[in-house]
């Protein structure tokens, strides 16, 4: 099956009946159909459909070389700097159907996936790794359009800096036995968005892996058995896009994923029992500039989208004389502008890689990715400021309906609005910015590639800095 539709997208994920809990109960009948999940697949499945609009296809599919049949863009293995951005127009055309609020729009694990297939090279001739799986299903995902999710993450449950696991049942995910079939695997990770409205999950690990029975890299379907997805607390308060916009649409539920003995049979495991391997794929791989493209690629999108509404808030109640206002908006701009800027860069200075793959510039992308979780907590914070009383005198869509609505059209109107629309401005700011749904976007930014010091650290270290001390002990020998 080529690039599939959002029908197709719905029919597979209801017929998948995983095995979903949300509060203390399993989901049970169609998962499109559970408040919790029905608006986000919703707005999923309307990105499937843009694969098919005539002017849009050329953005978001490309011609599959093994069948000849469209597939998705977010596949496409770049050699040039053109297709580094094709990739990136094909992120931001998604991206622009949620204004960057799908953090896991189906875009971001087929690019994961792609990347780790193109560096397969890697784990040849390694002790249990099996690159040509790891190919294989990366093409096999390719050609059916499949939907993931993942997990990276192990329990929480002590962050020490060597901490070693001491139980009788294993807590964080790990294999526990292995056989003519496969590896078994018992245990728990986090933090699988999405977790059971995919076709797959892919779990590998990125780093730090202390013991061989942890670390492992391999995909199974969502349905498999023995897998649970727990999930959190929903977001979703209401369908109602007047009062609630955002949740309404793009509430991406995440999980944590029990597996409890599940079997992954040889050919979905792609390497286990190699501690080294295991603790460097992630970083020799070109994982690392191909997520932080795709993610920085969508994050502009967001950030315009931010800017949009506080200029909108601005117009509506006439306060774009004040400088604090306009100083405070062009916090937002610069870092708009900063991050295009940065974008493109990594694109004009990428290189083949080893593998003859074109990779995005590293350290730019990494730069970015230090930038934007500062600044989308302050765009909160500048939302907040600017919106003030505003954001909290917001009545629901059903006010406008009763007798209030006289009260409400006469003392709730704006400059540049009548009562209702400017209510319906200032939700969408509140539930951005102060609501949990706001909430979590900020946190989930904010570790979108892990803890920020870490981040930080790490470009510090691989940032080469010889030439600047140079310069500096060269002026200094001067007479």
């Amino acid at each position: 099956m080529p690039a599939i539709s959002g029908s197709d997208y719905i029919t597979r994920i209801d017929n998948l009946k995983a095995n979903v809990w949300v509060d203390d109960k399993p989901v049970t009948g169609k998962i499109s159909e559970h408040p919790a999940f029905k608006g986000v697949i919703n707005s999923q499945a309307a990105l499937y459909d843009l694969q098919h609009n005539d002017s849009l296809k050329s953005i978001m599919t490309y011609t599959s070389e093994t069948t000849g049949q469209k597939v998705g863009m977010s596949f496409l293995q770049p050699k040039s700097i053109d297709d580094l951005i094709k990739r990136r127009k094909m992120t931001q055309e998604w991206a622009l159907a949620s204004n960057g609020m799908m953090g896991r729009s189906p875009d971001y694990m087929n690019t994961v996936l792609m990347a780790l297939a193109s560096s397969a090279g890697y784990l040849k001739g390694k002790e249990n790794c099996y690159p040509e799986r790891l190919v294989a299903f990366y093409e096999y995902a390719r050609e059916n359009d499949l939907s993931m999710t993942h997990s990276f993450v192990n329990p929480q449950v002590n962050r020490a800096q060597f901490y070693f696991e001491d139980s009788d049942e294993p807590i964080a995910a790990k294999v526990i036995d292995t056989n003519d079939e496969g590896i078994v695997i018992k245990g728990a990770r986090l933090l699988a968005t999405r977790g059971g409205i995919t076709d797959e999950i892919v779990v590998f690990s990125a780093g730090g892996i202390q013991d061989k029975a942890n670390g492992f890299a391999f995909s199974i379907p969502s349905n498999e058995k023995g897998i649970r997805f727990i999930c959190r607390e929903s977001f979703v308060i209401g369908d109602s896009t007047f009062n609630y916009p955002l949740s309404s649409r793009y509430e991406e539920m995440d999980t944590i994923v029990v597996f409890d003995h599940v079997l992954i049979p040889w050919e979905r495991v792609f390497y286990y029992n190699n501690l080294l391997v295991s603790n460097e794929f992630a970083m020799a791989s070109s994982f690392l500039p191909f997520s932080l493209h795709q993610a920085i690629s969508r994050q502009i999108i967001k950030t315009e989208f931010v800017l949009g509404i506080v200029q909108s808030i601005i117009d509506s109640i006439n306060i774009g004389e004040y400088q604090h206002v306009q100083e405070k908006t062009s916090e937002i701009i610069i870092a708009l502008e900063t991050l295009k800027a940065l974008i493109i860069k990594s694109e004009v200075v990428a290189k083949l890689d080893e593998w003859g793959i074109m990779r995005p510039d590293q350290k730019t992308l990494q730069v970015a990715s230090n930038i934007f979780p500062k600044v989308y907590a302050r765009f909160n914070e500048i939302i907040q400021l600017i919106g003030a009383s505003g954001l909290i005198s917001i009545p629901t869509e059903s006010a406008f309906e009763s007798p209030l609505k006289k009260d409400l059209d006469h003392y709730l109107q704006s400059k540049s609005d009548d009562a209702k629309n400017r209510v319906k401005l200032f939700r969408l700011a509140w539930e951005l910015s102060m609501s949990a749904f706001g909430a979590r976007e900020v946190q989930y930014e904010r570790y979108f590639f892990g803890d920020p010091v870490k981040l930080a650290s790490q470009l510090y270290y691989s940032y080469d800095k010889t030439p600047y001390v140079k310069r500096v002990r060269d002026f200094l020998t001067e007479e």
